[in-house]
């Protein structure tokens, strides 16, 4: 599958193996309706930016995949096995995605970065090389990006 110039690419932190296991193997990513930037649910890529959880592979980007659908679920229909845990009633979009593509080589950060979300052009993901090529003011092909949100999920 081609990511094309104008293509919404939404950087989503993956903090735990829980999370990355339902992508990996349910095809699905929840993403938290409060915290979620402006123009969720409306993106064609969701990329996964791994902290330090993943061990070798912290802090880079390896895995991206296409947005098939969304829907609006709360926590506890997402996750029916924990029905009382404290964010159960919240609401979530549920990014319906497909097949997983490998980014070789990785886009990493050459220094530990913070971050909740990037919005990004499918140019500007293409190209990257570094995380910080993300976060710059403009796409390849002119299209402005924004740096969404910083801090803890």
């Amino acid at each position: 599958m081609l990511i094309y110039p104008d293509d919404r690419v939404l950087v989503a932190v993956m903090n735990n193996q829980a999370d990355w296991q339902r992508v990996q193997t349910d095809g699905w990513y929840r993403l938290p309706v409060k915290h979620a930037p402006p123009e969720s649910p409306y993106f064609d890529w969701l990329a996964f930016y791994f902290t330090g959880a993943f061990g070798n592979d912290k802090w880079a980007i390896h895995y991206y995949a296409p947005v098939h659908g969304h829907e609006l679920l709360t926590r506890r229909d997402l996750i029916p096995t924990q029905p009382d845990h404290k964010r159960a009633e919240e609401w979530y979009y549920k990014f319906s995605l497909g097949p997983l593509q490998h980014r070789l080589p990785p886009i990493v950060t050459n220094e530990w970065r913070r971050i909740t979300f990037i919005v990004t052009s499918g140019d500007r993901f293409e190209a990257a090389e570094e995380l910080g090529d993300l976060l710059k003011g403009y796409s390849p092909s002119g299209k402005s990006y924004v740096t969404l949100k910083e801090g803890e999920m």
